[in-house]
């Protein structure tokens, strides 16, 4: 069941942005060789409780940290360690954070020091596919036509699109429906309607979209140890188009 928000509703959750969106502000200053997913875990850990905020990953479904941090071939859900970063690395930071009862999730990727002119491309073309997905989040459209419009831009750059994780409906809790694909044909799936609050997340790959998943149960891989990136929002659909909760 698709739950709409209202527009106060809406409000409490771009307040969790907000927090969320600051964060991740701060997290790119942070960014540079030698720094580790795990400083940049325990900075978010306190970044939040100092805002009043919480990490919703934490302990959801036995996820043992506050953000997940993956690095060049991991996709999602990697878990933060204390290897510190390398000078050319690519890495995405993802949290969800909740805020009097109400989430946000957002994630990000950033360059490590000097970056190839290849990965710098996947950054740029996966943040332009988001944007591109976000155009089309508007009342009356389908989830389809955010799929068609990010697939088709990142497949005329020559990236592949992850199948195995999408985006998904959010507010009091994480996943919600409706679930939110990043490929396949416009004028499909549910129909947008005022008061959905979705994330669109595309994850793109240089080669194969296949995944492997690690022995922890949680990291997922390119198959082909080749690069990934993606970038997420929360979004709101109303009256007068779409709006970015988790805006930085």
């Amino acid at each position: 069941m698709i739950i709409l928000k209202t527009p106060e509703e809406i409000e409490l959750m771009r307040a969790a942005g907000k927090i969320l969106a600051a964060c991740h502000r701060e997290i790119a200053k942070m960014i540079r060789p030698g720094v580790s997913t795990w400083d940049i875990d325990q900075f978010v850990e306190e970044f939040l409780a100092k805002n009043g905020a919480t990490p919703e990953q934490k302990g959801y479904s036995g996820y043992p940290y506050a953000t997940c941090g993956s690095v060049n071939d991991v996709i999602c859900h990697g878990f933060p360690k204390k290897d510190p970063l390398q000078n050319g690395d690519i890495v995405t930071i993802d949290m969800v954070v909740r805020k009097d009862g109400w989430l946000a999730d957002s994630a990000w990727s950033y360059e490590v020091g000097t970056v190839s002119p290849d990965a710098k491309k996947l950054l740029e073309v996966t943040e332009k596919s988001l944007y591109l997905g976000i155009e089309q989040a508007v009342v009356g459209n389908r989830i389809g036509d955010i799929s068609h419009a990010i697939q088709t831009f990142a497949q005329a750059n020559g990236y592949s699109v992850v199948r195995d994780f999408t985006g998904h409906g959010i507010g009091k809790d994480m996943h919600e429906e409706p679930y939110v694909p990043h490929f396949g044909p416009p004028g499909r799936g549910q129909r947008l309607k005022e008061g959905m609050v979705i994330t669109i997340e595309p994850m793109l790959n240089i080669g194969t979209y296949h995944a492997k998943i690690d022995a922890d149960g949680w990291t997922a891989r390119t198959r082909d140890g080749q690069l990934s990136a993606q970038y997420e929002h929360t979004i709101a659909i109303t009256a007068d188009g779409p709006v970015i909760l988790t805006k930085q």
